[in-house]
């Protein structure tokens, strides 16, 4: 493998050659000129990794990204710099939002442990083959809600106290007969521009309540979570449509949460207010979605009343190693405590991310550490292999001053399940 490092000192630049040089990385050469580095990536010589300064003199690292993204690099992309940490991650943000691989951000003086890290992310993280880019239509669309294409699969979250069971969240996949299941990011945000989201929305709310009612007929007494749109939160009946699909599948409105996620303002607020109102008052629970991003705001905390404040997963996957995203999850949590609202931390797909959730007194977890999303039919056995697992991840001592949800001053007894709501065959 080709390595390159981009890096103005000299000294920086004879010390990484050596430790790379030490690890068997490979061919490795240096640059004080990013400019003179990005002539020879211009010219198709195969460079497979490149350690990049941010500062250097005629044209700095951040410009360097933007013409790497303009050239196509397929390559690793290690971003090493001696300024302030915060302005190191804000460039890696920058390069992954280029469509980089970026295997690291590095703090000089770089520690051998640091590097033999990113060596072995670049071993595990060759790049694919660009996929092609599938392009859905209206109609299509239209035709698969009509033909019942669109599908539920389910991901669990459960309590870092106990390691119970609490609830599932509802996630379509579009199960097409040419191009396999695909996700929703492909066609939901093409439902809310050619109008059939309600129609879609309502889809996936009666999927998710039939498998809920099957749950706790065999046992599994479940909180569903369904996301809506703004879109959803713009129709005056959407309340009474919600609750006549509560009525038909004989779930109590406690077991359905609907989870708000505000990626774009909504055109009248007014109308959004009464319909959330309607809502909670039907005893619906409702969850703000990645909170902290998008439009989210502590405005929308005092006006709205939510009962769970989800915590998005960017800041959560960062906890172990990011101050600032550790500092953006306390305050979250904080907040929430503050507000009476149970905490759900997205994002939980390592035991070190579990650990310290658990530590902070969040309430919920949900992440690939727990399960990744799963068709209906195969919670129950994942719950019985849960339940193997759940003793080794149960703290043997909380945090001083933890309390569970339901013990706190301020909850709606309509917002909290139980531990127990897990039962036995």
């Amino acid at each position: 493998m080709k390595i390159l490092i981009v890096d103005d000192d000299l000294i920086v630049c004879k010390i990484l050659a050596t430790q790379l040089t030490a690890l068997g990385a490979g061919e490795v050469s240096c640059h004080a000129w990013a400019r003179d580095a990005l002539a020879r990536i211009a010219g198709g010589e195969g460079i497979g990794l490149i350690f990049l300064d941010l500062r250097m003199p005629e044209l700095d690292g951040i410009e360097f990204v933007r013409e790497l993204a303009h050239f196509g690099y397929r390559g690793g992309l290690v971003l090493i710099s001696g300024e302030d940490p915060r302005i190191l991650r804000t460039a890696e943000r920058l390069a992954q939002a280029h469509r980089l691989r970026v295997l690291g951000a590095l703090s000089k003086p770089i520690l051998p442990e640091r590097l033999r890290g990113v060596l072995d992310r670049h071993a595990r993280c060759e790049p694919a083959a660009p996929a092609a880019e599938r392009v859905f239509y209206p109609e299509q669309l239209r035709r698969a809600i009509a033909a019942g294409e669109l599908v539920n699969h389910y991901q669990p979250t459960v309590s870092f106290a106990t390691g119970a069971v609490i609830g599932v969240e509802s996630l379509v996949r579009w199960q097409h007969p040419s191009e396999g299941l695909v996700p929703p990011d492909a066609f939901v945000p093409l439902a809310e521009e050619c109008g059939v989201i309600e129609e879609l929305t309502q889809g996936v709310l009666r999927t998710a309540l039939r498998d809920a009612r099957r749950w706790h007929d065999a046992g599994y007494a479940l909180q569903v979570a369904v996301n809506v749109s703004m879109e959803n939160l713009a129709a005056l009946d959407f309340p009474d449509m919600v609750g006549d699909e509560l009525a038909a599948s004989g779930v109590a409105p406690q077991r359905l949460a609907l989870e708000i996620t505000e990626s774009r303002l909504t055109q009248d607020s007014v109308a959004a207010l009464e319909i959330v109102t309607r809502l909670r008052l039907k005893r619906i629970m409702l969850s703000i979605d990645d909170f902290g991003t998008g439009h989210s705001s502590l405005a929308q905390l005092r006006d709205i009343p939510f009962n769970e404040l989800k915590i998005d997963r960017g800041f959560v996957s960062e906890v172990c190693e990011d101050r600032t995203s550790r500092a953006i999850v306390d305050a979250n949590l904080h907040l929430a405590r503050g507000l009476g609202l149970r905490s759900v931390a997205e994002g939980v797909d390592s035991r070190a991310v579990w650990d310290v959730l658990q530590a902070r007194g969040c309430d919920l977890a949900q992440g690939w550490f727990v399960a990744p999303a799963m068709p209906a039919c195969d919670l129950p056995d994942w719950i019985a292999e849960w339940e193997l697992r759940r003793p080794g991840l149960v703290a043997a001592v909380q945090t001083p001053g933890w309390k569970p949800p339901g013990q706190r001053a301020g909850v709606c007894s309509a917002s909290v399940l139980t531990d127990t709501s897990v039962a036995t065959r």
